[in-house]
């Protein structure tokens, strides 16, 4: 079933982005990922601390708080412990992610699905190109060696960029949506509307990331500020350029980004195990167990850990003029 009105899909279309309003039930969808991810965190912390990297397990401390701090004492930001997906390279046998099954649920959430039936049709592929950004505030995060935040605000570029040339063609879907209201202050997105008109654009690599440089963006106009309440959701066309502002508020800002794309059309990363959220046509094969989904990840890391990953884009270190 489709959700989206006619103006909404035609806005979508000529601005390359749209935000939706009350998809989520903040109470019945997003509070269970919250409750999971207290056990991610405990996780992280009793991990820490049997290998002497922290002094304290910051118990009694509530979620964001025990997580800077954590972050703090360590020296590092442990994000990939939260991430529903494995990185992109470097994967070993005990690289650390998240597939529970309240952030399952969340993937293929009917109203969701709804949305994005809306966009590119009833037979869709979630896509394992997945992220939780949990960043808090810029002041409050190790730097690197370099003196540069550790997880702070997005580089500018396109998500197209991180696929191979075979599947520019394919129809991907963002998804993007916060678990406490995103602004400017706590470094929500910001896009450049209508950028997606002008095809994939140059990117180079900064600490492996894909990234436009300021000299490429001249054909793109000006960013506008993309601030996205508790339940809604924020979607984006594979090509629409976007960033992040930096959290320079006193809170975690917090985010889950996912893809889709229909059935039929080349799979992105096919070395990381997408699910069928939704098929008309055959629907013996959606996938509805959260266990399932996990084991998937599971056999993916062995593998990985054993055969290395495949080339996943085309980009070079930026050397400058």
């Amino acid at each position: 079933m489709t959700l989206l009105t006619e103006e909404q899909i035609a806005e979508f279309s000529d601005r390359g982005y749209l935000v939706i309003d009350n998809i989520f039930d903040p109470q019945t969808d997003l509070n269970p990922i919250m409750e999971e991810y207290l056990g991610v965190l405990e996780h992280l912390a009793q991990d820490l601390y049997a290998q002497g990297k922290i002094r304290s397990l910051y118990a009694d401390l509530p979620f964001e708080e025990r997580l800077i701090a954590i972050y703090q004492d360590s020296g590092k930001v442990h994000g990939q412990y939260f991430n529903p997906s494995l990185p992109a390279d470097g994967v070993k046998e005990n690289t650390p992610y998240w597939a529970g099954p309240a952030v399952f649920q969340a993937l293929r959430h009917k109203r969701l699905l709804d949305v994005i039936e809306s966009i590119i049709g009833g037979e869709i592929y979630a896509a394992p190109i997945l992220y939780t950004r949990i960043k808090p505030p810029e002041h409050l995060t190790p730097h690197d060696h370099m003196g540069r935040v550790q997880l702070g605000k997005t580089l500018i570029h396109q998500d197209n960029a991180g696929l191979l040339p075979e599947v520019d063609e394919t129809e991907m879907l963002t998804a993007w949506f916060p678990m406490k209201d995103a602004t400017v202050d706590n470094g929500c997105l910001c896009v450049w509307p209508r950028s997606h008109h002008l095809g994939l654009l140059q990117h180079f690599l900064d600490r492996g990331r894909p990234y436009i440089p300021d000299e490429y963006l001249k054909i793109a106009g000006q960013a506008v500020p993309v601030p996205v309440k508790r339940g809604s959701v924020l979607l984006m066309d594979k090509r629409t350029i976007h960033a992040s502002y930096a959290n320079h508020s006193q809170e975690v800002r917090w985010s889950f980004d996912c893809r889709y794309t229909p059935i039929d059309q080349p799979k992105v990363r096919e070395f990381f195990p997408g699910f069928v959220a939704r098929s008309y046509q055959h629907p013996e094969t959606e996938l509805h167990d959260p266990v399932e989904w996990d084991r998937g990840w599971q056999e993916a890391r062995q593998r990985l850990a054993k055969e290395g990953t495949p080339k996943f884009h085309r980009w070079t270190e930026y050397k400058g003029n």
